[in-house]
């Protein structure tokens, strides 16, 4: 009966060495399980957890960042950001546009081809804003008019700017339209 409880003394005293350690411990044992050994006051308590299969880690792709609108092709930028974020900055101000829309046709007053957006303003302007390209950092140009008139003016646009944003094209155009009076209060 002595062999018995030597026996017992030393398991848990090895136990109790291994637990006393931190309250619980991780101890790898093959790499399909864990085993833990926990201590609960008075007992220990030894806890295998098994793993799956030994599957590899799949690696964590992180996801693809969505490119800038500047960055997009031509058409996409003008017809589904630029247009429509710059039709409802107008219409903020209590402004009606009667038809704006981008052509590839001849550019007023210089009367060479390239893109073109053409918005007419009820009872207040048109302007043509000109790309020289179909990539919105080409060189650029503005002509404006009252209504039921030709333009008389074609002015440069944004040709210091090293990076063109959706916002900067957008609050550029509305400054020269304020510019001349055309909207609001100067």
């Amino acid at each position: 009966m002595e062999e018995n409880l030597d026996k017992n003394t030393e398991v848990n005293k090895e136990i109790s060495d291994k637990t006393t350690k931190s309250n619980s411990e991780e101890i790898k044992g093959p790499k399909s399980e864990k085993v833990i050994n926990m201590n609960n006051g008075d007992s220990a308590t030894k806890v295998v957890i098994k793993n799956e299969i030994n599957t590899p880690e799949k690696p964590i792709t992180k996801p693809k960042k969505e490119l800038p609108v500047e960055k997009k092709p031509f058409l996409e930028f003008i017809n589904i950001h630029l247009i429509p974020s710059l039709t409802e900055e107008i219409t903020q101000r209590g402004l009606e546009i009667n038809n704006i829309n981008l052509t590839n046709t001849n550019r007023p007053i210089a009367g060479d081809k390239c893109w073109v957006i053409n918005c007419e303003i009820k009872d207040t302007c048109n302007f043509w804003l000109s790309f020289e390209k179909d990539d919105i950092s080409s060189l650029k140009s503005i002509s404006l008019s009252k209504p039921n008139q030709k333009p008389s003016i074609i002015e440069s646009f944004l040709i210091d700017e090293k990076r063109i944003t959706l916002n900067l094209i957008i609050s550029r155009v509305l400054q020269r339209l304020n510019g001349q009076k055309l909207i609001g209060i100067n």
